[in-house]
């Protein structure tokens, strides 16, 4: 699935909806943040001040609450997921399958709470619907590459962090932009709404022109990218290698700039649901090379993200 075949593919596979539920892509609460630093910037919102590691979550525990009740007694988990995020959660146009590393993270959880990894209702949801399809009841979890930051755990409760990741800028190979910096002047530059890229750029732009060149969806960027809408495209390092790999006329510039990590959401107040996720993740991260996580890695991301020898280690809360 590379460059316009793989784009076109990838549009196939989103008419294949039959086993995945969509979602209205009408605009919902704002649910990004971030903030830059002078050397690393940590994804954060402007309520920094009083909040250092976001990422820390609730103590795991197997233990049944009203959430995992509602789960149960319904039989299914209902997962708010990407259908077009090529190697995270996208649909095989070959199978009519979702697959990809949150897609097995996912099947993993329903497995556990279920003991059965396919009694899964899939919701595909564009990136600014993430937490109102999660305030609203759509959804019991999202697992769509969502950065925990500070802003978001006003809105919604995370696990711990199972990958991290960081911005960087997407661009044609030829082109002049050499990433997150002064190359991005007067470039049009492409972001999804309620993204951390989409802040990041908002604190500061190097000049670049990105009101008005926001999609409800990232793949979207790519799309407009390929077909000169814009020059460039600002979203997550391990988004961006997907798209580069569909695509080798484009490819990650720079370095990047933040450091974040991606959680498993759930409804604020939801901390049974919480403390069972985070116990599935400590299962997940368990067995070096031969266990889920590093199966996953090697299995989805590997080609495009080398270098990654473990996942990111578990922060908890004192209470």
């Amino acid at each position: 699935m590379r460059g316009w075949g793989g784009v076109a593919g990838m549009a196939a596979a989103c008419a294949l909806t039959a086993a995945v539920t969509l979602l209205p892509l009408s605009r919902g609460a704002g649910d990004g943040g971030a903030e830059a630093d002078p050397d690393l910037t940590r994804a954060s919102a402007a309520r920094a001040d009083t909040c250092e590691e976001p990422e820390r979550s609730l103590r795991p525990s197997d233990e049944d609450g009203p959430a995992i009740g509602k789960i149960k007694e319904r039989g299914r988990l209902i997962a708010g997921v990407d259908q077009n995020s090529f190697r995270w959660g996208y649909l095989n146009p070959a199978t009519g399958d979702l697959e990809g590393f949150d897609i097995d993270l996912v099947r993993a959880i329903a497995e556990d709470i279920l003991g059965d990894p396919d009694k899964v209702t899939y919701r595909a949801i564009p990136t600014n619907q993430r937490v109102l399809a999660l305030q609203e009841d759509r959804v019991d979890v999202v697992v769509r590459t969502m950065t925990v930051n500070c802003a978001r755990i006003e809105d919604v409760a995370f696990s711990t962090a199972y990958f991290q990741a960081g911005q960087q800028v997407l661009a044609p190979e030829k082109s002049a932009v050499e990433g997150y910096d002064e190359s991005l002047a007067g470039k049009r530059v492409c972001t999804a709404e309620g993204s951390t890229a989409y802040d990041a750029l908002a604190a500061k732009s190097f000049g670049a022109r990105f009101e008005g060149f926001t999609v409800s969806s990232q793949l979207d960027c790519l799309v407009r990218l390929q077909l000169g809408e814009v020059d460039a495209v600002v979203t997550d390092n391990a988004l961006a290698a997907g798209q580069a790999a569909q695509d080798p006329a484009v490819e990650l510039k720079g370095e990047p700039f933040t450091r974040e990590f991606y959680g498993v959401a759930t409804k604020l107040g939801n901390d049974d649901l919480v403390r069972r996720i985070n116990r599935v993740l400590d299962d997940y991260r368990k067995g070096g090379d031969s266990g889920p996580w590093m199966r996953a890695y090697g299995k989805w991301l590997k080609e495009d993200l080398p270098g990654i020898r473990k996942p990111p280690e578990p922060k908890y809360r004192d209470n």
